[in-house]
């Protein structure tokens, strides 16, 4: 009667609990399955490997240019031992590592954090070096020379950050062997910036924004005393209070420009100044 009124028969009950276990028991056969295929990557061969067997391994890579490989071995090192000599080795080569990579966001990174954690390591000298350098080479005449861009033209954040790289470095560490060489870049950069503004000032003057054109070239004459782009600057000031009928300010910059470059090319022909770029002289 029970089985009439819809309640299954104990036979019934039994075939469909074998069923239901049947179906759980290849739903987990499948979980399995496939998490054994997500975890068939090949075995990690570093596994075990001690840190100065990884920082060895990493220099070998580095030595034969293989700077994704060795990223990835100063990677594993600092993760797996995070204190100790091997550890801090693996962040200063890992800047270099990233830079030669082509990942200069990241070795800049690298090279910040480092001088939080480390900020009196003594190789902090390097690590500014090679941040100048990287930021130099993004925003450097080299690359100028074959776009035929006065690099002044560009955004100067590359090279103020490679500036302030650099000035610090000289600053802090004079004795450091790498100061030598960012002095020279330090007089490079100078230049490059002080032409930044002058060039941002010629196009104000172009466009008849004079007070403008008269701030920038300010700009130049005053933080970059003695770099070649004053010379420019000095003769846009003298232009442009002359379009604003500003005599005295005039005659004043005018005086200026004739004491310090007495030869100037601008004032005998304008802006039509025939000579190498500046930037092919480094």
């Amino acid at each position: 009667m029970q089985a009439a009124c819809g309640h299954p028969a104990p036979a019934r009950r039994q075939s469909l609990v074998t069923r239901l276990g049947l179906a759980l028991a290849c739903l987990l056969a499948f979980f399995v399955l496939a998490g054994c295929a997500n975890t068939g990557k090949e075995p990690d061969p570093t596994v075990g490997w001690t840190a100065e067997r990884l920082y060895k391994e990493a220099k070998d890579e580095m030595d034969t240019g293989n700077w994704t490989q060795a990223a990835k071995l100063l990677e594993k090192l600092e993760s797996r031992y995070p204190f100790g000599v091997f550890a801090q080795q693996a962040q200063i080569d890992i800047a270099y590592v990233y830079w030669k990579d082509g990942s200069n966001a990241q070795a800049l990174a690298a090279i910040d954090r480092f001088e939080r954690l480390h900020p009196n390591h003594p190789s902090l000298d390097y690590m500014l070096y090679l941040k100048g350098l990287i930021n130099f080479y993004q925003d450097s005449a080299f690359l100028a020379g074959l776009t035929r861009q006065d690099p002044s033209e560009r955004d100067p954040k590359g090279a103020r950050e490679s500036f302030d790289a650099f000035k610090a470095l000289a600053a802090r560490f004079p004795d450091s062997k790498y100061a030598p060489d960012a002095r020279l870049r330090l007089n490079y950069l100078v230049n490059s910036i002080a032409m930044n503004e002058v060039h941002v000032a010629r196009l104000y003057l172009e466009r008849g924004a004079y007070v403008a054109a008269v701030n920038r070239a300010q700009t130049a004459v005053r933080d970059f005393q003695g770099a070649p782009a004053v010379e420019e600057a000095l003769y846009i000031m003298v232009l442009a209070y002359d379009k604003m009928g500003m005599t005295d300010l005039r005659d004043d910059a005018s005086r200026v420009l004739s004491m310090n470059y007495p030869d100037s090319s601008f004032v005998k022909s304008g802006f039509q100044k025939e000579s190498s770029p500046w930037w092919k002289i480094w």
